[in-house]
């Protein structure tokens, strides 16, 4: 029974039933089909395939031995690092493949508010495009979810190692579609999803927001086609929306390389390739049909320019769309949860359960 365990490094024991006699090294031999001492998603069996990026710690897309005998070695519940009051589902596939990354995280309350179906709240993880996971959304909208006012969603996305633009907003709209699609079954409120991201997650939630009747961009994924991809409102914490328009500003990196997060997302130097890069960015975008925005960024963000929320807030009001920009006085990348946090409730309250106003701008210190 130890060695079925064992041989179960990503959750489902089909695909190791009949290796239970194998050590963990030499299942690892047994899958690494070209034996260059790593393992690719391809190169499992296809019911494992689902929790690669469990196993995959480092996040650069392949499997190590170290990795797998870690993972294997590794407390029996140290899956169960889920809060409290909600409960997880996690890696359900929402794009008709097997694809680990093409998977979302549905975080439920325990104790719902009522018998109505619930307001969705769907987090998209930064990273640059080219790293980070859907794991750690759960942790940022489990406060909110426990209230059993909200269901919580972590999406995950194909990242710039595997696929470039447009693949990450093909999968963050098919996502969308599938929760509309299940909605009945989740006790999912289909006309109320707000998208939240950080970063990289930032340019895709806002990617959402103001996309939503560009059928270019919807892709063919997933099973729910007929659904809408359109979102309530957009919780914008310091994403890039004009990538033509990093370099101008100060910044730790140079976005227009061809190395940079922009050109490795859009396959090509983005100054080489503007039409793309437009298409890529939310600002092109704009129109006043779009969905309301809260931004959050901090005025020395060293990776993506604080200018680059002021542009993008200063458009939408422009063409009539609600936009709040909170300013986080001296504050960098990655600001610390707390900072906006009260008026993100705020902001959901108003757009999820129609109570309270509208935002004013506002610039809060960079830690609370």
């Amino acid at each position: 029974m130890k060695k079925i365990i064992c041989g179960i490094f990503l959750v489902t024991l089909g695909p190791w039933a009949s290796a239970q006699k194998a050590s963990p090294e030499a299942l690892f031999k047994q899958w690494d089909r070209n034996k260059d001492g790593k393992l690719m998603p391809a190169e499992l069996p296809q019911n494992a395939r689902r929790n690669f990026v469990r196993v995959d710690a480092n996040k650069d897309g392949a499997i190590t031995m170290e990795e797998h005998l870690r993972f294997l070695k590794r407390p029996r519940n140290a899956e169960a690092s889920q809060p409290r009051d909600v409960k997880v589902l996690r890696d359900v596939l929402y794009a008709g493949t097997e694809n680990p990354r093409q998977m979302l995280d549905l975080i439920l309350p325990v104790k719902r508010e009522g018998k109505e179906p619930l307001p969705v709240i769907a987090f998209i993880h930064g990273g640059g495009w080219r790293n980070g996971n859907k794991n750690s959304g759960i942790n940022r909208v489990a406060s909110l979810v426990k209230t059993g006012q909200f269901v919580g969603v972590s999406i995950g996305y194909r990242l710039t190692g595997e696929a470039i633009w447009p693949a990450q907003i093909h999968d963050c709209k098919a996502a969308i579609r599938w929760l509309r699609g299940n909605a009945k079954e989740h006790g999912i409120d289909p006309g109320k999803i707000v998208v939240w991201g950080s970063s990289a997650g930032g340019h895709l939630v806002s990617m959402l927001g103001s996309t939503g009747g560009v059928k270019e961009l919807e892709g063919k994924l997933g099973k729910h086609l007929g659904q809408s991809s359109r979102v309530t409102a957009v919780v914008n914490y310091y994403g890039p929306s004009a990538l033509l328009q990093m370099d101008d500003h100060p910044s730790r990196m140079k976005h227009n390389a061809p190395d940079s997060p922009e050109s490795l997302l859009i396959g090509a130097p983005i100054q080489e390739a503007k039409e793309k890069t437009r298409q890529a960015s939310p600002l092109t975008h704009v129109s006043k049909g779009d969905a309301p925005h809260l931004h959050v960024h901090g005025t020395k963000d060293p990776l993506v320019p604080f200018h680059q929320s002021q542009i993008y807030h200063a458009a939408l009001k422009k063409v009539g769309v609600e936009s709040t920009l909170i300013t986080v006085k001296d504050g960098g990348h990655n600001a610390p949860r707390a900072v906006g946090e009260n008026q993100v409730r705020s902001f959901l309250s108003r757009h999820l359960r129609g109570k309270g106003e509208k935002l004013a701008d506002e610039t809060v210190p960079s830690s609370r």
